[in-house]
């Protein structure tokens, strides 16, 4: 068995111990948006079991309009000592720890959220399906919404986190402005695939300028959205290279490629995954996830199916040949906080299946 997964990784100040991340997965356990005791404890339990980085569950910028659950966490204001618990709790452990920054854009609906009266933010205004149903973001909301990530990078910075993540995936805002069908503006924000990751690009930008230079950006990026999971936004690897070259020239420094499941190759032709794609067009270091230690997808989650285990003898052999650096476990991980610990200790057979019903609890 290989021990790659078990080795120092290292990006602008941010040193782990091994290759192992806890993937962002939303909880909704922070009445109010503030997290509490509960979740502190929950992060430092897999810190402290050999879990290499903590991305944390979505967390919301300053914007009224980004949130779409009252428990989902904000990442300003009086939700701010909450998560300086949480890094202490993660930091105890001797683990470090990013906050995933999120808008949800149209995912929120009207009245929900932490904020029901605002309008959900969107590019055009549009749904998927091409039905207008929210305001056109004028470039002043734009630019607030890009300092908004801004503020909330410098609060990550201030409460001494390690790295932050910015969620550009799943069909949530900065997804939205990426794919064509949401994303009919006519300004520098519109255009082709390369144009309309400006506004992406723009955040990276500003959150590297309020963070400094010693704490690495990720961005998590998907060609599947939660409105279509046969979306792609990049057809081809150079499609894909272009794309993917804007976030490199902002300043990006490690790319979270989402999956459904980690083992599919992304275009013909290779056996690449998306985050072997990712680095071989760009240089970066990448993330890939999706379904790791696990035969099912999240979506079989969704719909209150358990999964059961998978081997990891190819997700070995793709780490030690290069395909990617860091290796994201969600669900896995969520149900057992010890699923790293087991992994390092060879005890394979300890592994359970997946129960739907962890979703449910924080533990």
């Amino acid at each position: 068995m290989s021990n790659t997964l078990f080795t120092p990784f290292s990006c602008r100040g941010l040193d782990l111990p091994n290759r192992i991340v806890m993937a962002p997965m939303t909880r909704s356990h922070s009445p109010a948006g503030i997290p509490g005791t509960d979740v502190a404890e929950y992060y430092g339990r897999r810190a402290g079991a050999d879990v290499g980085l903590i991305v944390t569950e979505g967390t919301v910028v300053d914007r009224p309009g980004a949130g779409n659950d009252p428990k989902v966490p904000l990442f300003y204001g009086d939700a701010l000592p909450g998560w300086s618990n949480v890094v202490k709790s993660v930091h105890a452990q001797g683990g470090k720890i990013a906050p995933q920054l999120w808008h949800t854009g149209m995912a929120k609906k009207p009245g929900a959220g932490h904020f029901p009266e605002a309008d959900a933010d969107s590019p055009s205004g549009l749904t998927h399906t091409g039905k207008l149903v929210a305001p056109v973001l004028s470039e002043s909301e734009v630019a607030d919404i890009v300092a908004s990530f801004a503020r909330s990078a410098a609060h990550a910075k201030d409460m001494g986190m390690d790295a932050i993540e910015i969620h550009g995936a799943h069909g949530y805002l900065i997804d939205e402005f990426f794919w064509a069908v949401m994303n009919q503006r006519d300004d520098k924000y519109g255009g082709d695939l390369k144009d309309r990751a400006t506004f992406a690009a723009e955040i990276i930008s500003e959150c590297r300028k309020a963070i400094g230079e010693d704490m690495p950006i990720i961005l998590r990026f998907s060609q599947w959205k939660q409105q279509d999971y046969g979306a792609r936004l990049a057809e081809t690897p150079e499609a894909l290279g272009e794309f993917l070259g804007v976030f490199v020239d902002a300043g990006v420094d490690i790319l979270h490629c989402s999956q459904r499941r980690y083992w599919e190759p992304e275009f013909e032709g290779s056996t690449l995954n998306l985050a072997g794609w990712a680095k071989k067009l760009t240089g970066l270091p990448t993330i890939t996830v999706g379904s790791v230690g696990l035969d099912g997808d999240f979506f079989d989650a969704f719909q209150g199916k358990g999964s059961g285990t998978r081997g990891l003898d190819d997700l070995y052999e793709r780490l030690d040949a290069g395909e990617f650096d860091l290796v994201a476990v969600g669900r896995a991980l969520l149900q057992d906080p010890q699923w790293a610990s087991k992994v390092k200790d060879g005890k394979l057979d300890a592994l359970g299946d997946y129960d739907a019903a962890s979703l449910q609890t924080l533990y």
